[in-house]
């Protein structure tokens, strides 16, 4: 049975926070919100719930990163104003502190609930073979099964990329008829054809390295990003492909990386059509000459989201399985509803066996690419969007006629 509450999201907090245990918390506020930040007390997710101060939520969205990411870095960036990321308009103001997707949500009268995996904040040490998919959404049921029965409001899965898999892989797990709605933001698989061989030979790799002891992995993003802020002439270590006598400047090479993601090195690299980011690269004469520029999301707005990061570590068995998805594994995950290829390709999501109800609705627009969307100012009335050629799919399963409209 559903609740109707009369205290706001903010005045929940305690019920909340007693519910989930007693590890460590932090609370941080802003003009008609408050964040509470729990890390369970077990070693597991990190918590992130954004509560609105004026008004009772009539819903949940449970927000769940890609790999190596975390909540603050992928649903609450831009920052405020004068934070790093935030944007800049004509005049040189900075840009109102709720634009982005946790304060978009909450603003449509959703309680927003991140649930960061325990990767974030673990030691490469700390992280074994076991971390994969499975265990991943036994900790998002966990969180999900602690918060349900005080809350008792409908509730939504919505994640980004490997989070995007989590919320496909939770919702054919979860029989409660609260789960209304699952968002998914740019995820892949399964393929077919030659590409299904290629991601079974991934899923090999992957599990290759977990045979060998190789229990994580740190793409050193944030790391490049910074030192492209800080350092961005110095030349960094990487060869330039026009002539690799020579190399990349720090700035060049974390464009690079970031516009041509599936031109690096990697065992999944080859998964993007392009990037993370929507952008331009021209080679030039040298490499202080190269030409860069990113369309939509600045440079100061990565650095923002990679600098809030943890760890920034990816479990190589989660990678191992997102890996088994994509090659049409059946048993990796319950009957998977989406399909296509991170950054650019399009597909269209399929409705899963196991639920009834109207198709799956997704949306491609031209614009961006794997994590634009999360990093982009997400101002009032503006429609968030998928990627360029981007998978949005909307899943949603039969109940009582809903208020909500979807979050994407």
């Amino acid at each position: 049975m559903e609740r109707r509450h009369t205290e706001t999201g903010a005045g929940l907090l305690p019920r909340i926070e007693r519910a989930l245990g007693t590890g460590p918390a932090a609370r941080t506020s802003g003009s008609g919100w408050t964040r509470l930040t729990l890390r369970l007390s077990d070693g597991g997710p990190t918590v992130d719930v954004v509560a609105d101060t004026q008004r009772p939520p009539r819903g949940i969205a449970y927000l769940l990163p890609g790999g190596g990411l975390n909540f603050a870095a992928d649903f609450f960036t831009p920052g405020g104003p004068g934070a790093p990321g935030a944007p800049v308009y004509a005049g040189g103001s900075g840009g109102s502190g709720d634009l982005n997707l946790a304060h978009r949500l909450r603003r449509q009268g959703l309680l927003v609930v991140g649930v960061t995996p325990r990767e974030d904040a673990a030691t490469a040490a700390e992280i074994t073979a076991s971390w994969g998919l499975a265990a991943h959404r036994r900790d998002l049921a966990g969180v999900v099964s602690a918060l349900d029965p005080v809350l008792g409001l409908p509730y939504q899965y919505a994640g980004h990329s490997a989070g995007a898999a989590l919320a496909l892989d939770a919702a054919s797990h979860d029989d409660s008829p609260r789960l209304r709605r699952v968002v998914v933001l740019d995820t892949t698989g399964p393929y077919t054809g030659d590409l299904a061989l290629r991601a079974a030979a991934t899923r090999d790799a992957y599990a290759g390295q977990l045979a060998q002891g190789t229990y994580a992995t740190d793409p050193g993003l944030a790391a490049l990003i910074a030192r492209a802020v800080t350092d961005p002439s110095a030349p960094s270590p990487v060869p330039w492909p026009p002539n690799p006598a020579l190399r990349f400047t720090y700035a060049g090479l974390a464009h690079f990386a970031l516009i041509r993601t599936a031109a690096l090195p990697g065992p999944a690299n080859w998964i993007y059509t392009q990037g993370h980011s929507a952008g331009e690269y021209a080679f030039g004469a040298t490499p202080a000459e190269d030409r860069f520029l990113l369309t939509h999301t600045a440079l100061g707005t990565w650095h923002a989201a990679t600098a809030a990061l943890g760890s920034g570590l990816v479990p190589t068995a989660l990678m191992r399985d997102l890996a088994a998805i994509w090659a049409g594994v059946p048993d990796r995950l319950g009957p998977y509803p989406g399909r296509g290829g991170v950054g650019q390709h399009r597909a269209g999501p399929r409705r899963p066996p196991v639920r009834r109800g109207p198709d799956p609705r997704g949306r491609q627009r031209p614009g961006h690419l794997h994590r634009g969307p999360r990093l982009r100012p997400w101002r009032r009335g503006l429609e968030p969007d998928g990627g360029q050629r981007r998978l949005v799919p909307v899943l949603e399963r039969p109940g009582p006629p809903k208020r909500s409209s979807p979050p994407a």
